[in-house]
């Protein structure tokens, strides 16, 4: 199985959030962390991120009942 890598600007467009809100949720453990391609190069696995979006959305569902 092929895992598929998504760079800032794909983040930051699948979530709505901004670089720093990115980062932030980072650091407070709460937002998958990126893996590093290189020496200047971070990535996100497009699953975690899914996984994330998905996770956002149950509660949020479960919250307005």
């Amino acid at each position: 199985m092929a895992t598929s890598i998504l760079r800032l600007p794909g983040v930051k467009a699948r979530t709505g959030l901004s670089r720093s809100t990115i980062y932030v949720r980072i650091a407070a453990g709460t937002f998958p962390k990126p893996v590093s391609l290189g020496d200047r190069a971070v990535g996100w696995v497009e699953a975690e991120i899914q996984l994330w979006l998905e996770q956002r959305i149950a509660a949020s569902r479960q919250a307005g009942r």
